[in-house]
């Protein structure tokens, strides 16, 4: 069933269109992501379907009586109210409810039970346990508890008032309470800001089971992967729709612009070839008729338009003057905090030319404090910080705090490289999308992604051999986020940084490092491996290996690191593909078997429709079978070639 549909709609700002011919759908318990780049118009369209604005041209219909509810970006609560009590209203209808329950119970205590008057309260008393139990009046404190466990708010927070809180902690709450009024359609708009990776987690199985439906814009494309189910691509000022998930979705727009681009090359061909003829046939008496049939031919052809798309990116790479040396870092027995608090500690671990490290942990841990106290921002409590030769260190740190607020765009870059001419400057920038008058924006009416922008800008200008960066894609859409992970992959250089980005660890990682407030391990290979390593009941199905984390570099074989990493990435690819092909295997083979067990039932043999059914359905699987067996045995074969080639 459609719970909302949006038919034709469109924005306008003046006499620019934002959005145009915006057609979408959402259906009763949908998982459905609306994705497109940073201005496109994303949050725009969520108020409209959340009703909080009109659209400008076209209608959003939605069915009876239906619930909504949205979250803005970063929107968090505002209330004089302690955690509970604010979670609390949420309930205020049961609680009227169950009042009314114990005046009908004082009542009953005091009549005749053999008065009408005690059967009618009766039965209104009866009505009104069963409503409140269907309600959930006897479950909600747990549903409250498990929430509020879920965002990381334990019983210790419960008499916390909210306006003491941070504000991502306002933001966890606000989430926590739209969960709990459980509306028949949930409207979140990036609701995984300001999420630690365990709250991600456990917000990802939670939304998978929600009985509502789900609409969801999010540059977490690790979170879309595992909750969503189709996606909304909000490009070059119009909607297209794709069923799948996230990475589902980009394949499947990189063949419809591929197929796109082939039909436009064959008409395009084809229009030249009887232009040409009609050029050079029209004014001959012999070739005439046939030049105006091309004409006619040509003025009758419905022609396709040049296939677009919202392509605007920046490109940029990381470079170095000079190798820095094996030994990039050594961290022994370190603990950090500020004023000889400490957040975390002791902590060793060793980084190697040329690992890029990924440093992961709960919110608050001090991750960020680390990286400042390796590059000496900050003084370390106790321990020992050992850096190697011959480095240059580029730092991106993610509250900007390195621009000047009160600098131009220009000058903040310029400023650095003095000697370098404007035009250069100007160059550098427009390939980060500074372009025409935003050189001359200050820096602190930037936004968010525009000061990611810069700092990213002024990082591709310098040296680096060693690069450090904290929660870099923060701010960034999409499209950014994967061209800052070719730069890393591209980079010759060493990398460490802390990230909350399960799909940008899962792109660039070969290590992570897990901290906590008592030490950190280190274990090989990306965010799936470091899963599968804490997850894994042997070792002989775990892909990755854990250690302590030691000084010691990861020994090295025959091929290079980055070599070895990137053929157990490519054999993992293979083998989760066979894994997926023979689990869809079984099902189908289960399914075959029930229906024929069904057909051998005397109540179904002689029912001929039932029988006729029964075998359609059979047949379809069947032939669903013979494809995925045929896909099983490419993808096996594709595994088998890999090992043989890689002995």
């Amino acid at each position: 069933m459609i719970l909302l549909q949006a038919n034709d709609v469109e924005r306008r700002f003046g006499a620019d269109v934002l959005f145009h011919n915006i057609n979408l759908q959402v259906q009763d318990h949908g998982r459905t992501a609306l994705v497109g780049r940073n201005g496109a118009g994303k949050t725009t369209l969520l108020k409209m379907i959340a009703g909080i604005t009109e659209p400008d041209e076209g209608t959003i219909s939605k069915v009876k009586n239906l619930s909504i509810g949205y979250l803005a970006q970063d929107q968090g609560l505002d209330s004089q109210n302690n955690i509970w009590a604010e979670l609390d209203t949420v309930f205020a209808p049961l609680h009227e409810e169950e009042k009314e329950i114990h005046q009908l119970e004082e009542q009953l205590a005091t009549l005749d039970s053999t008065t009408d008057r005690y059967q009618q309260i009766l039965k209104k008393y009866d009505r009104l346990q069963t409503d409140f139990k269907k309600r959930g009046g006897f479950e909600y404190e747990s549903r409250m508890r498990g929430i509020l466990t879920g965002f990381g708010f334990g019983e210790e927070y419960y008499d916390t008032p909210v306006n003491a809180l941070s504000g991502g902690q306002k933001t966890k709450l606000a989430l926590a309470k739209i969960l709990l009024q459980a509306p028949n359609l949930l409207i979140l708009d990036e609701p995984t800001n300001h999420l630690d990776m365990n709250v991600l987690a456990w917000l990802e199985d939670y939304l998978k089971s929600y009985s509502g439906a789900l609409l969801v814009v999010s540059h977490d494309r690790y979170f879309l992967d595992h909750v969503v189910k189709d996606v909304y691509d909000l490009d070059n000022r119009t909607l297209r729709h794709y069923t799948g998930n996230y990475t589902q979705f980009v394949q499947h727009k990189q063949e419809r612009l591929k197929a796109e681009w082939k039909h436009y090359d064959q008409q395009q061909k084809k229009i030249a070839k009887l232009e040409d003829f009609v050029n050079r046939n029209i004014v001959r008496a012999s070739t005439t008729k046939q030049a105006q049939a091309r004409r006619k031919q040509l003025a009758k052809m419905d022609k396709l338009e040049r296939p677009t798309t919202d392509n605007q990116s920046i490109h940029f790479h990381f470079h170095s003057d000079k190798d820095s040396g094996n030994e990039v870092l050594d961290v022994d027995q370190l603990k950090v905090g500020y004023d000889d608090q400490i957040l975390a500690g002791p902590l060793s671990f060793a980084v190697r030319k040329p690992q890029r490290i990924g440093i992961i942990g709960p919110n608050g841990i001090g991750k960020s404090t680390l990286l400042k106290t390796l590059l000496h921002r900050i003084p370390a409590i106790s321990g020992t910080i050992k850096l190697g030769a011959n480095l240059e260190i580029g730092y991106y740190d993610q509250e900007q705090q390195q621009l000047h607020p009160d600098k131009t765009v220009l000058d903040e870059v310029w400023d650095d490289h003095p000697e370098v001419p404007e035009k250069d400057i100007r160059s550098l920038l427009g390939s980060f999308l500074f372009v025409g008058d935003d050189v001359y924006k200050v820096v602190h009416e930037l936004s968010g992604g525009e000061k990611a922008r810069l700092e990213l800008t002024k990082l591709s200008f310098k040296p680096i051999n060693f690069l450090i960066l904290d929660e870099p894609t923060n701010h960034l859409d999409i499209d950014s986020r994967e061209v800052l992970e070719s730069a890393i992959n591209e980079f010759t250089g060493t990398v460490l940084f802390v990230s909350h980005d399960r799909y940008f660890i899962n792109q660039v990682a070969t290590d992570i490092l897990d901290m906590h407030k008592d030490g950190i391990k280190h274990y090989e290979g990306d965010y799936d491996d470091y899963l599968a390593a804490t997850t894994a009941t042997s070792s002989e199905n775990s892909t990755a290996t854990v250690t302590t984390a030691t000084k010691a570099p990861i020994s090295q074989g025959k091929k290079s690191y980055q070599q070895s990493k990137e053929q157990q990435r490519a054999r993992r690819k293979l083998q989760r593909a066979v894994d997926s092909l023979e689990k869809e295997m079984g099902e189908l083979e289960e399914q075959q078997a029930a229906i024929e067990e069904e057909m051998s039932q005397p109540t179904v043999a002689t029912d001929i429709g039932k029988l006729t059914d029964l075998q359609k359905k059979l047949d379809g699987l069947k032939e669903k079978s013979e494809e995925v067996e045929l896909e099983w045995t490419d993808a096996a074969e594709k595994l088998e070639n890999f090992d043989q080639e890689n002995q």
